[in-house]
Order: C-alpha cells, then structure tokens, then sequence
C-alpha cells in the first residue's frame, strides 16, 4: 500500500509543476540532510518571503508588551545540557513498520494511527527525555509524509502513547481543521519551522521559524488553527503571528552561522507557536553547531523585529465554518474471510484534504487499500480537511 501512495504522490508533485519538491533525496537517519528539499509548496506561508510585507498598525504595542529588551534566544545546539540534547530531534525514515498510536490528551483533535513511528525515534531531550514537551517528528521518505507527537511514550510492545498528534502531507499546502491542535499548540506543523543545521552549512535557510512567547491571548492568524490563552491582553500574542527581523538590523558583525538564520528572519521570520519561554526560536540539534556562535543571538533585541500584519483574525466570534468531507460510502470486499485472506476496503469520498483507515492501513491514497485481518475487524475511514472531520466504518467478519 505505501508503495502504491508513493506513486501516487510522484504523479501529483509532476501534474502539479512540483519537480525537484520530492522526499526521495532525502538522507536517512536522525537529524539527517534534506539535501536541499523544503517541505510543503513554494506558495505555503512557510515558505514565503516576507522581507516587503506589511507591518501591524500595533507593532509598537505588541513589541512593548513581550518586553522591547528581551532578548532573541536559540533554543537549539550541539551537545548536552543537564543531559538531554538542545534542541526538537526529528528523523527520516524507510520503510518502518506500522504502529498505533494511543492518545493520552487530545485525542479528538488528533489524527488516528496507525504511523510509521521507528523504534529509534528520537523523543525531544533524549538520551533523557525527563517530563518536557517529549516531541517525536518522524519525516516518512518513501510517500512524503510528516508525523508529529507531542507527549510521547514508547511503549514496550514498539507502540506509543501521546498526548496528542498529526500528519502532515510535505507536497501540500494542508490546514488543520479550524480550532483543532496538533503536537504544537497553535496548530502547526512543527518541522518546517526548524532552524537545521544542514540548511545552515548549505548557505541559506528558505522558510519561517517557529519561535514561542510566554503570553498568548484566545485568537489565531493563518497558518495557525488553534490558541492556548493565558492572556487577556489585547497585545499579547495571537497563535501564528508572525514576527521579522527588521532590514535595518546590521548582522554583517555576527559568525556565519548566525548571520544565516539572522538572514532568515530577514526574509522569511518567525511563526508563533506555543507558549514558552519569549524569543526562542527553535531548532534540530546538531553536533555541528557551534554554541559560542549561537549564543551571539542573544544580542538581538525585541526591539530589533517588527510584527507582521495580522489578517485574518480568528477570534471565537468569527472562527471559519464550512463543510466537512462527504463519505459516499466505505466498503469491505469480501466483507467476510478466513484469518489470513486479503480484504480490499474501498471509498468513495469529497471534499477532504487526507485519508486515514485505521487499524492496520493509516494514511491512504487513491480510492482503496488491502488488509490482511487475522479476526474480526471494524475498519474507520477518516476524512479531514480545514473545517472538520467525517468518519465512516466497516465491519469485516472473520471465520
């Protein structure tokens, strides 16, 4: 099946004018080279440059409230510190087996499993994860997908437990259903707003960053879906906002490593994500950062940024509403088979962004998938995009 879901995918990226934006030149293993692949398309608010856009008439204000002082902090590097590593791991992947994924948290603005969640995973803090935010960020090289957890646990029997969790389609510009979290709190995806140490060797880092700020207020601003309030303040923070290093700024002074990422927020900026401590940006840990470098970007002032206009707005009075995908039907053929026997599960379904049957199958392609399933099995197709969630389920008897 993930075979076939790779093939597929390959046709979308040529018919879509997407050459070269495939994960097949990706490097294997954890922290490995992208080699040059940027996920999500050229046009996702991920990827665009942002040096000549608008500033929000209350800049100023917003500025002033995070603490014009405050200083920009990386919250990534190289090595240990109290014995974890600095920094969001993530790993690319092959041909990992299937498994599921039980939610501790969030379960009903999460995606169902099952996901190819290898056993060396990285958990964020590892080789200790203790009791942080424990992230896993699996990139699955053969059919183009991310997987993220937040609050994760691997259990003895190579499955996990998680606070809560998504999948993300690297081709495509895929929201979350509106008000739905994700493994961060905004909503996002949190790979593609890491700073990485293979862009940064190869000269130039070509999307936004994730940064976090200690206070948020209950709104959102596109490419966010969800907020985490702990703030009444009119200009505290709102989920997505977004945050660029003013043009004006003179980097020419700082090591090469970061005057890359400086540049970057030039370009690109930085994507509010999550609650946290203010102004760190977030990135993959790497041996080949250089600390002493980095900690250089801890003379950028809140001062130095402007905010981003924020527009749209969602607020819980105007959150955007639509229909969700329609299931015309799901089926199993033969509906009923001897332990062992393959069973074709077949659907026909609008208006979704992605598709996951669960157990056994997770995200799917096309209009079918086999199973092989060794009792008796009912089967739910999910069906997802920005305004919701529709599910449909099939029993499939086993003699």
């Amino acid at each position: 099946m993930r075979t076939i879901l790779s093939s597929l995918l390959v046709i979308f990226s040529l018919a879509t004018g997407l050459q070269g934006q495939t994960c097949g030149g990706m490097s294997l293993g954890i922290g490995a080279s992208l080699n040059g692949f940027i996920p999500f398309p050229q046009d996702s608010l991920w990827n665009q440059n942002i040096a000549d856009a608008p500033v929000d008439p209350n800049s100023a204000a917003i500025i002033n409230f995070i603490g014009s002082s405050t200083p920009l902090h990386p919250d990534f590097g190289s090595g240990l510190y109290a014995g974890q590593s600095i920094g969001i791991p993530y790993i690319v992947e092959s041909g990992s087996p299937l498994v599921n994924i039980h939610y501790t948290l969030y379960g009903d603005e999460s995606d169902a499993g099952p996901m190819p969640i290898p056993a060396n995973a990285p958990i964020e803090g590892y080789p200790k994860p203790g009791n942080g935010d424990r992230h896993v960020l699996v990139l699955d090289r053969d059919n183009c997908w991310l997987y993220e957890l937040y609050d994760s646990h691997e259990l003895k029997n190579d499955n996990w437990d998680a606070g809560s969790g998504a999948v993300w389609n690297l081709l495509a510009d895929e929201t979350r259903p509106y008000t739905w979290t994700s493994a961060d709190a905004a909503g996002l995806p949190i790979f593609p707003g890491l700073a990485r140490y293979d862009e940064v060797a190869a000269g130039a880092i070509q999307h936004a960053l994730r940064f976090t700020l200690q206070y948020s207020q209950a709104a959102f601003t596109p490419p966010a879906s969800h907020w985490a309030a702990n703030s009444t303040s009119q200009y505290a923070a709102v989920m997505g906002m977004r945050m660029r290093l003013k043009a004006s700024f003179d980097i020419s002074g700082f090591s090469p490593q970061s005057q890359v990422i400086l540049k970057a927020l030039q370009q690109y900026g930085m994507i509010m994500a999550d609650n946290g401590s203010s102004i760190f940006i977030t990135g993959a840990p790497n041996d080949g950062w250089d600390n002493e470098d980095l900690s250089e970007l801890k003379l950028v002032p809140a001062s130095a940024f402007d905010v981003l206009l924020i527009s749209p707005l969602y607020t819980q009075n105007n959150i955007p509403t639509g229909a969700n995908p329609t299931i015309v039907s799901f089926t199993a053929n033969p509906p009923t088979v001897s332990a062992g026997s393959p069973v074709t599960l077949s659907w026909n379904v609008s208006g979704e962004e992605y598709n996951i049957v669960s157990p056994q199958a997770g995200v799917v392609g096309g209009t079918s998938v086999t199973v092989v399933p060794a009792k008796t099995t009912t089967y739910t197709l999910y069906s997802t995009n920005q305004y919701g969630q529709t599910t449909a389920k099939v029993k499939v008897v086993v003699k």
